[in-house]
């Protein structure tokens, strides 16, 4: 998908506060419309272009080519703020499925019962998710053991960079350790007075995409301990993770010459991207970027790579960080079996996460369709297609008030890489307390 996980996720929080608040409901409360009888059902999602919206289309009327019975109304372009007050307000003209990009928001969505528990739906189907998706896609799609949602599409996230720098400076290959992304970084800075030509690579955590939760994964990291307790104090993950992102500020000029580097950039979804214009070299990102960046016209070759990992987990790399959009049905509907029929289309019929996924430019949901030959995408996108199925690829873990903790961390990251908190340690603790603090009053 096309959206920022970190600003959706910023959006969602107050929205989805509201809203966790505000619903109750599950499957067995409106599941008791007939599947079979005539009806119509709405469905909501998040995408607004042209071509995203014509690759929906395409497959609600494949769905109801299928089942004649059932007719979709399709209404596109809704945030979760949209979303929040139809769920609040019920009723019949409210939404029966519902998408969401904000993965981060699941441990809300199921423990409030803002999403309808599907597991009623799930068994009576005897449906076998753990030989349909992938691991960590279930993982993000439920929380305590309830699911609330299932996959609709995969972001995997990767390193872009610019072929025709990388043979400018000599470098032949993409770096796969963190060591040597800094070295490769540091050879395709090319500075201009008091700023930069080209930059080696954006390490900023205001810059695009290169946020916390994103950077992790080239870490093997656990938020919380076996108690749910925030674990970044105590996992010397984390305090590896913000003493390397520090160090590559450092070594590529300082925070407050990358920032002022960064205000010169271009809208993160438009031809004037960084990496698009030449202004980075190398891009942290998920896989739309090809698809971007191509529509661009960029004058240069874009080559595509994992992420490199931490230089202690080298044989783990290939791996990096899984997103994606998510699927459910809302606790209000009185047609929640009609509902049920859509959304198992959408997140288990393998030709139609295979035309979705080439229509809008993701990465399939399913193992079926992770190995289709009916994918059609440019030979680059494949190292996506292998970092959705790498056995380390992570996630952010789930947790009662969603994302909250996530932009918790990505606050204090700002405080650590300016400079404003001396005390690495001291500093995680706090945060630590805080995160714990703010999960025991959302219980």
């Amino acid at each position: 998908m096309r959206t920022s996980r970190l600003t959706t996720t910023a959006v969602a929080v107050a929205a989805i506060s509201v809203l966790a608040t505000a619903c109750t409901g599950s499957s067995e409360a409106g599941a008791s419309d007939d599947p079979d009888a005539k009806t119509t059902i709405n469905f909501w999602h998040g995408w607004s272009a042209p071509a995203e919206v014509k690759a929906v289309q395409d497959n609600i009327d494949r769905f109801e080519k299928a089942h004649p019975n059932i007719t979709v109304k399709v209404s596109g372009n809704i945030n979760d703020d949209k979303l929040n007050q139809a769920l609040r307000a019920g009723g019949s003209d409210g939404p029966d499925v519902v998408s969401s990009f904000t993965t981060a928001n699941v441990g809300k969505f199921c423990s409030s019962g803002a999403f309808t528990d599907l597991k009623p739906f799930i068994e009576k189907s005897k449906l076998d998710l753990e030989k349909t998706f992938p691991k960590v896609l279930l993982d993000y799609t439920q929380f305590e053991g309830k699911r609330c949602a299932l996959p609709l599409l995969t972001d995997a996230y990767g390193l872009y960079y610019n072929k025709d720098a990388f043979e400018k400076a000599g470098i032949t290959a993409p770096p796969k350790t963190m060591s040597e992304l800094t070295e490769v970084a540091k050879k395709l800075t090319v500075e201009k007075g008091d700023t930069y030509q080209q930059l080696g690579f954006m390490p900023n955590f205001h810059g695009y995409e290169t946020v916390v939760s994103h950077y992790m994964p080239s870490w093997e990291h656990a938020y919380f301990d076996e108690n749910g307790k925030s674990n970044i104090a105590e996992d010397p993950a984390f305090a590896k993770m913000f003493t390397y992102q520090k160090k590559l500020v450092d070594s590529l000029g300082g925070y407050d010459r990358l920032e002022k580097y960064r205000g010169t950039f271009g809208d993160e979804w438009g031809a004037k991207h960084p990496f698009h214009t030449g202004q980075v070299a190398m891009q942290l990102d998920g896989e739309w970027r090809l698809g971007m960046a191509e529509d661009a016209g960029v004058d240069f070759e874009v080559g595509v790579a994992a992420m490199p990992v931490a230089d202690d987990e080298a044989d783990s790399y290939g791996k990096g960080y899984l997103s994606g959009t998510i699927v459910g049905i809302a606790p209000a509907s009185k047609k929640q079996n009609a509902a049920w029929e859509l959304v198992k289309f959408m997140t288990t019929d393998t030709e139609a996460v295979v035309n979705f996924s080439n229509g809008i430019r993701n990465v399939p949901s399913t193992l079926e369709a992770l190995k289709s030959p009916d994918l059609k995408f440019d030979p680059r996108f494949k190292t996506f297609l292998d970092i959705a199925q790498h056995p380390e690829s992570s996630t952010s873990d789930g947790a009662v008030n969603g994302a909250t903790y996530q932009l918790t961390l990505q606050d204090f990251g700002y405080q650590y890489e300016k400079g404003a908190v001396k005390d690495l340690q001291a500093g995680l603790e706090k945060t630590a307390r805080q995160i714990d603090t703010d999960i025991a009053k959302a219980k």
